[in-house]
């Protein structure tokens, strides 16, 4: 895993927001999994295998824990690449662990002590999302939560800050305070640009601007980047109006790819 962050590229967490069968998981990792050995990208497949966070209560939560677990793991055993899913309580953090290689916490979790503390004692990687209602600065006491448990693998998400009731802002300057705190940090190029809190019940976003903050992020010197991507986002069960439709995934990070070239000293 280490070797990861230690490559000349910036590497990609990549996938489904959650996951919704066998074949369209396999699709999509095996389609970026093919575009990042061609690009010489670090690779990360993520998926949710459950999503406890929904605008509503009619909204797609999953196919069954260990089920989507299990297709998780097996995905990265098929390519040969970590992953990881998301976890909210204490108790999932030991069940996931059996399956993934980094634990991420939600950004609207990333002060629950506990939950840091249950994923830290499992020695995974503990990825801690920036919460929409956190300075960059005050993500430093998620960090020391984990490495006081015993964990020292930990790695920092920015999402986004909240600027009204129905949207989000991107401050790049978060980007180097928080690797100042001696931890690689990504930049979740999919949440960033949600729309919360539609009339709808459903959580609006803007995937057209993904190369935008990608492009920006990758400027200032981002370690990874976060995409959440499908071949068929209309009919995506989560989430579908926020991922990068898969055919875009390629052109993008060969554009990504020439920024990080350019900036490399």
């Amino acid at each position: 895993m280490r070797k990861l962050f230690d490559q000349p590229n910036f590497f990609l967490i990549a996938g489904p927001c959650v996951v919704e069968g066998e074949a369209v998981v396999y699709e999509i990792g095996r389609h970026v999994k093919t575009v990042c050995d061609d690009l010489q990208i670090p690779y990360v497949f993520k998926a949710s295998y459950r999503k406890a966070n929904r605008s509503s209560s009619k909204s797609f939560t999953g196919i069954g824990d260990e089920n989507a677990l299990a297709l998780i793991q097996a995905v990265g055993k098929e390519l040969g690449v970590p992953v990881t899913t998301d976890i909210h309580t204490d108790e999932e953090a030991a069940l996931a662990a059996q399956y993934v290689d980094i634990l991420q916490i939600p950004a609207f979790l990333c002060r629950q002590s506990s939950l840091l503390e249950a994923a830290a004692r499992t020695g995974k990687y503990v990825n801690i999302k920036k919460g929409q209602f956190m300075s960059p600065e005050a993500m430093q006491f998620a960090v020391q939560k984990v490495k006081e448990a015993g964990n020292e693998k930990v790695l920092l998400t920015d999402r986004g800050t909240t600027f009204g009731y129905q949207d989000l802002v991107v401050d790049y300057r978060g980007l180097p305070t928080m690797q100042g705190f001696g931890v690689p940090v990504i930049m979740d190029c999919t949440h960033s640009l949600q729309q919360p809190n539609q009339t709808s019940g459903v959580t609006g976003g803007r995937p057209d601007l993904i190369p935008t903050i990608a492009k920006a992020a990758v400027a200032v010197g981002v370690d990874g980047l976060f995409i959440e991507t499908h071949p068929r986002p209309a009919e995506a069960k989560s989430d579908g109006a926020n991922m990068l439709p898969i055919e875009q995934l390629r052109p993008l990070l060969e554009q990504l790819v020439k920024i990080r070239a350019a900036i490399r000293p």
